[in-house]
This record gives C-alpha cells, sequence and structure tokens, in this order.
C-alpha cells in the first residue's frame, strides 16, 4: 500500500507502508523520485532520476508541508 498525501506541480508525494519505521517520504515525478526522511531532520536519502528543477521544487515542499506528511504518517500508522 502507498497513501498519495498530496500531488502538487506534476510530483505525487506518497509512502509505502510495509518499509522501514523511520518517517519518510517519496516524491514521484515524471522522469523518476526521489525518498526523502522526515526525522530527525529532513534530509535526502536517494534521489533517482528526478531533475534538479524538480527536486528542488520537491523539497520545498515537503519543508512547507512538513507537519502535513508527518501527521499523515502518523494517522495512517495509528491503525
Amino acid at each position: 500500500m502507498s497513501p498519495t498525501i498530496f500531488r502538487v506541480k506534476g510530483l505525487r508525494f506518497f509512502f509505502f507502508s510495509r518499509e522501514e519505521l523511520r518517517m519518510h517520504v517519496y516524491v514521484l515525478g515524471k522522469d523518476g523520485e526521489a525518498k526523502i526522511w522526515m526525522e530527525p531532520t529532513i534530509e535526502l536519502v536517494r534521489n533517482d532520476g528526478l531533475s534538479w528543477a524538480q527536486f528542488t521544487v520537491a523539497l520545498c515542499l515537503v519543508e512547507e508541508r512538513q507537519d502535513e506528511i508527518c501527521e499523515a504518517w502518523r494517522q495512517h500508522f495509528r491503525r
């Protein structure tokens, strides 16, 4: 299962339900995807094909919407 948190500017922000316990978010764009840890700080895990421009937009959105991403994670894993 990979719930979508939101879609903005051609990017899908989501996470996988059965992966590591450390809070993280994936960003899927037309050319690739990136994985970003949300804790203890926002940090790139890997970038597989997102252009620098796409990644920059994605990172800005993760920073701006950090609370929303973390709350979606908590709500999903509360079950």
